[in-house]
């Protein structure tokens, strides 16, 4: 049903949003650091998990992807209640955090390419 794919959602909401406010803790900022891309990483390696192991139904997907829709709008709000300046009287934290995140990304672009893509089109590649 639908709903399953919004109790995975939220469930990894609530993970990554104890994770951030933990890792935020952890380094002497007053709340939530990166709690909804903890939220966001552990939905997609979840969702992976699911469809490989034959655990995600069409119905569930369809709560996953419903929310999915809706996940712009509702970061954009949540970051507009974030404590900015705790972030910027981190000062070198918050910025080798920044570049760290940037890095990571780009560092991650290839492997990302190859999820979902057919064993066949892999080795061609390659």
């Amino acid at each position: 049903m639908t709903i399953y794919g919004v109790a995975l959602l939220a469930l990894c909401f609530l993970v990554g949003k104890i994770t951030g406010t933990l890792l935020g803790a952890a380094i002497g900022i007053d709340g939530d650091v990166g709690g909804v891309g903890f939220a966001m990483l552990l939905l997609v390696v979840g969702n992976n998990w699911l469809k490989h192991r034959g655990g995600l139904r069409r119905v569930t997907e369809g709560g996953i992807l419903f929310w999915s829709a809706m996940y712009i709008p509702i970061i954009v709000a949540m970051a507009s209640v974030q404590n900015v300046r705790a972030a910027l009287t981190g000062g070198w934290v918050a910025l080798l955090a920044g570049v760290a995140a940037t890095v990571g990304g780009f560092l991650l672009v290839p492997v990302l390419s190859r999820i979902g893509r057919p064993a066949a089109t892999q080795t061609e590649h390659e």
